[in-house]
């Protein structure tokens, strides 16, 4: 079965609301940032943007989008938490365009594959990167701080994600802008 090829000014305009997205969400949780670190606000544009366009432009626009907001409105401060959300969010989008395009079907099963895929590498590379940055400052990343900042401390923004993107992509199914494929194959190969 052939996958029906993208429109490259369709995928632009969508990563460009997705950037936009990125730079607004956070408003929401902007006045308490603890809440902002367990709600993950710049996550979800990421990661829809890596499943709906594609890797490349998931893989851009999360990590642009730190460095962006920091230029536009001061924060993250870049210093270690922008620099490595940069490369964070850049797995996130990179990993789940890639996990979800090489899926046998594209379905809820294999969008849950991918964004549990993502969301585990992506934390492994900020925790990788906070090693490095706060390394160079002269400070130490602990084993306890790693597990409390990309796991402890995520967890409400992690069940956001694991329930709202899904059902992002299931009514974009409906619209027929994202085409989940699990049903059309099996249909095929039963009338084999």
């Amino acid at each position: 079965m052939q996958e029906k090829k993208k429109n490259p000014v369709l995928q632009l305009t969508l990563a460009a609301m997705f950037l936009a997205m990125g730079l607004v969400l956070p408003f929401f949780t902007g006045q308490i940032p603890q809440i902002g670190k367990m709600l993950l606000p710049m996550h979800i544009p990421v990661l829809l943007c890596g499943l709906i366009c594609g890797w490349q432009y998931g893989l851009c626009i999360g990590f642009v989008l730190p460095f962006l907001r920091n230029a536009l409105f001061g924060m993250p401060v870049l210093f270690p938490t922008g620099i490595a959300m940069a490369f964070e969010l850049a797995t996130y989008g990179l990993t789940v365009g890639l996990a979800y395009a090489h899926s046998r079907w594209k379905c809820v099963i294999a969008l849950y594959r991918s964004m549990l895929l993502a969301m585990l590498s992506g934390r492994i590379v900020w925790g990788f990167m906070q090693i490095l940055l706060l390394g160079v400052g002269g400070n130490a990343f602990t084993w306890q701080m790693f597990l409390a900042g990309a796991f402890f401390n995520a967890v409400p923004g992690i069940l956001l994600q694991l329930v709202l993107i899904p059902a992002v992509m299931v009514a974009l199914n409906r619209t027929g802008l994202v085409q989940f494929t699990q049903h059309k194959v099996s249909l095929e190969r039963k009338g084999k």
